[in-house]
């Protein structure tokens, strides 16, 4: 179940993003300080899964710096894979059936079937975004699937400090309820139709432009995708969990100096991470 969080982050966090008004200097690593704060936190824009998630000297310096590791969600959460279970089945009994043509969901099936090795009855009561996040890990060509989180997390447990998350696993999986499904279907009967031939390209390319640390172009590239779950309905996926966050961050923030991770997708845009900290007042400059 651990591994499907990272499926869900890596969804949520990376294929979502806004639009930017001004040039943020090409980093994954911030600092947090000013307004008040006794010592500087650290934001870190993360991509959930990987090849290779190797932490730079920069990254090591500031978890050393820091004394609590905060994630999207509290990963250490022992009752974690229970609450998620609960949550990833569409309410009131709806089946992919119900939200495609019969014509559709013959391909639906035929898609999923190859891909999970799985027939579309068994999972088709499962919320379609997280059909489609099962996938994901195919858009890797690598034989082990890597996670910054839980490298971050291997750190913070050697310094025996607490991980702990900026919203709880049942206001994440919530996310997916205020999507209407047939979007989310729609989205996973494209990837279906074209064999996951525009999902493989995009994901080749924003690996590239993660490795040269450019969120900005993260941001552009995210701006062209085609699935509506992201276009369509961003203010639910992104931006208004980056609002909700910021109370969060000072709070923790000012308790103690922390070090943030959130999907890269979540920093850059008028309503990302950095540019909500720098209008509270806080200076977020850069780790080069």
């Amino acid at each position: 179940m651990r591994h499907f969080t990272f499926l869900l982050l890596f969804a949520v966090s990376l294929f979502s993003t806004t639009s930017t008004a001004q040039t943020l200097e090409k980093s994954l690593l911030w600092e947090i300080s000013g307004n008040g704060l006794e010592q500087p936190s650290y934001l870190y824009g993360t991509i959930h899964m990987t090849c290779d998630a190797s932490l730079d000297a920069n990254i090591k310096k500031a978890l050393d710096d820091t004394s609590l590791l905060v994630l999207e969600i509290d990963m250490d959460d022992p009752s974690m894979a229970v609450k998620m279970a609960n949550d990833i089945y569409m309410k009131d009994g709806k089946t992919l059936k119900d939200l495609v043509s019969a014509e559709d969901y013959t391909i639906l099936s035929d898609f999923l079937k190859t891909q999970t090795g799985m027939p579309a009855e068994m999972i088709g009561n499962i919320k379609p975004f997280f059909i489609t996040a099962m996938m994901y890990p195919k858009l890797l060509d690598c034989a082990a699937v890597q996670s910054f989180e839980n490298e971050l997390m291997k750190i913070a447990h050697e310094q025996e400090e607490e991980v702990l998350g900026l919203e709880t696993v049942e206001e994440q999986m919530a996310v997916f309820d205020q999507i209407p499904y047939k979007d989310q279907a729609q989205d996973l009967l494209r990837s279906a139709k074209d064999n996951m031939s525009f999902d493989k390209a995009a994901f080749q390319k924003m690996m590239e432009l993660y490795v040269e640390k450019d969120i900005e172009g993260l941001a552009k590239l995210m701006e062209e995708d085609v699935n509506l779950t992201n276009t369509k309905h961003k203010d639910v996926i992104l931006d208004n969990r980056n609002k909700n966050w910021i109370a969060k961050i000072e709070d923790f923030a000012k308790q103690q100096p922390t070090f943030f991770g959130v999907g890269a997708g979540h920093l850059p845009g008028e309503n990302g991470v950095i540019k909500l900290l720098q209008k509270k007042g806080y200076t977020v400059k850069p780790i080069m």
